[in-house]
């Protein structure tokens, strides 16, 4: 069985194939665009068909459009309430469930081979939900979604066994977590839909002081569910201007809001662990994104293994919806083989692009050990490998590496990135060593949605990997599935004794991440990095200077 599967509602639309239950692509439209999370004027920011990424998923699974048997649709318009039935202030949502109506025409207009009967409708949160439970390694787990909103709903606690659902219960809108966190980044001057991580991350620099008075606002009901009102932020902290400024009012509402959050979320994890019994908890929807709560939900929830959906925002559902297509027609789903769904190149297909581009590059016999040379000597490496990663994480595949040991490294990848000062950077990590060095987290950590503390001894050794509160986002390293850099870190640490390096995406403020070498060139044409890594190519930033000053001459 064939599935095409689509996210084209609220943002990130994306597109994945699932072929006889196993996971074959899957990619953000973003990628292909170059358009972050899929970003349009108003209306059209909230849905966009992702007819790119379509096109490509079809083209790595060998599918002619014909071929395809069903077309898995995130969002389901026969459950969708108006926005003021729903107590939301939205003036497009009419639109946006007609848009839904209508998509099997707009669908079969961008690719005319698929006929406009294959199409299925999954609920918005049970293709979150699908996300989670049938892309993890267990074949039974509790589910949790928790986002802005679906159709009528922001959350979603459930169980998966065999392939199928049950519901326990779901949070009918307007109370949302998700839209009161989102409330919040807008009110501190981010980008609303979108900037959501930056308060998490501003949250760390404050006091919780407003935390009481916010518990008597949002509270979960002991029936799974919650109150949520958004309240008036102006009571705490005054809007603020995006100025470059932060930190006093601002800092201490996000850390207050945090604190709330992940107070929250651990009790109905806590709630669902009770009604279920389950081992394994796994979690998608925007909100699973926060790694904080996410390390909290590990330690209190009484779950003894917490999975993530790497792409748990909304790109995730159209995985989802394949996966659940798939097992409501009988398919073996299998786990999702990891992040690294989207494009990749051949290493004669680099080559041809860097010679294409007239950039001088070399091919060396040991790679890795020319890169920690690079990155030992406090360089920094700009490293495109492999399939592009399915979800907004950096995972090694498109990724900027630097130094943790000279503390100014994270203002010097902030600023190559012209991103704000108080966002971390996340360190990588040799699997077999991070308990040595991380602790009060799980491991292995492959997709960076938790945050680990950074152990005493080692708090001095990598500065640049150790946020203000003394922990770090990490992602351990397996170089099994990851060889060339697993290499590259076994090289760093025989240099520098530290099996660790920083990581941050590869992209700079407001793009979304390099996807294709073209992209990658660009970057590293227009920002101060020392190493481009193509594959098994190196390009040197002397090299390329050198070649232009010899043509200047």
């Amino acid at each position: 069985m064939r599935i095409l599967g689509i996210n084209a509602i609220y943002h990130d639309p994306s597109a994945a194939l699932v072929v006889d239950g196993t996971v074959v692509a899957a990619a953000e439209e973003e990628r292909f665009s170059r358009r972050k999370h899929g970003k349009r004027p108003v209306p059209f920011s909230a849905w966009e068909l992702p007819e790119l990424s379509m096109r490509w998923v079809l083209e790595a699974g060998g599918i002619r459009p014909e071929d395809v048997d069903v077309v898995a649709y995130s969002f389901d318009p026969a459950l969708s309430k108006s926005a003021e039935d729903l107590g939301l202030h939205d003036p497009w949502d009419h639109l946006r469930t007609t848009y839904a109506e209508h998509v099997a025409g707009f669908l079969h207009s961008t690719l005319p081979g698929i006929d406009e009967g294959k199409l299925r409708y999954v609920p918005h949160h049970v293709a979150h939900a699908a996300s989670a439970a049938l892309a993890s390694p267990f074949p039974t787990s509790s589910v949790l979604v928790l986002d802005g909103r679906g159709e009528r709903a922001s959350h979603l606690a459930g169980r998966y066994e065999d392939g199928r659902i049950e519901v326990f219960t779901t949070q009918e809108l307007p109370h949302s977590l998700g839209l009161l966190y989102e409330s919040l980044t807008e009110h501190l001057g981010f980008l609303r839909s979108s900037d959501e991580y930056k308060v998490m991350a501003l949250a760390s620099y404050g006091e919780p002081r407003f935390l009481d008075e916010l518990r008597q606002i949002v509270r979960t009901t002991g029936d799974g569910g919650f109150v949520a009102p958004v309240p008036d932020w102006s009571r705490w902290a005054p809007a603020r201007v995006d100025d470059g400024t932060w930190g006093g009012a601002h800092a201490d509402l996000a850390a207050s809001v945090q604190a709330r959050l992940e107070e929250v979320l651990v009790e109905l994890a806590r709630w669902l662990h009770e009604r279920t019994g389950d081992t394994a908890l796994t979690m998608a929807g925007g909100i699973a994104l926060n790694c904080v709560a996410n390390s909290r939900i590990w330690r209190e929830s009484g779950f003894e293994q917490v999975w993530v959906q790497p792409a748990a925002g909304d790109a995730g559902t159209s995985l989802g919806a394949a996966l659940q297509v798939a097992a409501e027609l009988g398919e073996p789903v299998r786990p999702m083989p990891g992040a690294a769904l989207g494009r990749e190149w051949s290493d004669d297909e680099l080559a041809a692009k860097l010679r294409t581009a007239k950039v001088p590059f070399s091919t060396p016999d040991d790679l890795a050990a020319e890169v920690a040379d690079v990155l030992a000597s406090n360089g920094v490496v700009a490293w495109f490998d492999g399939r592009s990663e399915f979800g907004p994480r950096a995972l090694g595949h498109r990724s900027l590496l630097a130094h943790p040991g000279f503390a100014e490294n994270l203002e010097r990848l902030n600023d190559v990135k012209g991103r704000e000062q108080f966002r971390p950077v996340a360190p990588m990590v040799l699997q077999d060593r991070a308990a040595e060095i991380f602790s009060d987290g799980p491991i292995p950590s492959p997709y960076m949605l938790f945050v680990h503390r950074v152990d005493a001894g080692w708090v001095d050794r990598i500065p640049a990997a150790v946020h203000v509160d003394g922990t770090a986002r990490i992602q351990t390293v397996d170089p099994a599935t990851q060889p060339r850099l697993g290499a590259t870190l076994r090289e760093f640490e025989q240099r520098t004794g530290l099996p660790v390096v920083i990581n941050t995406s590869l992209n700079t403020a407001g793009r979304p991440m390099v996807d294709d070498p073209r992209d990658a060139l660009e970057l590293f044409g227009s920002a101060p990095v020392d190493l481009l890594v193509l594959g098994p190519h190196l390009v040197r930033r002397s090299e390329v200077f050198a070649q232009h000053d010899g043509v200047q001459a």
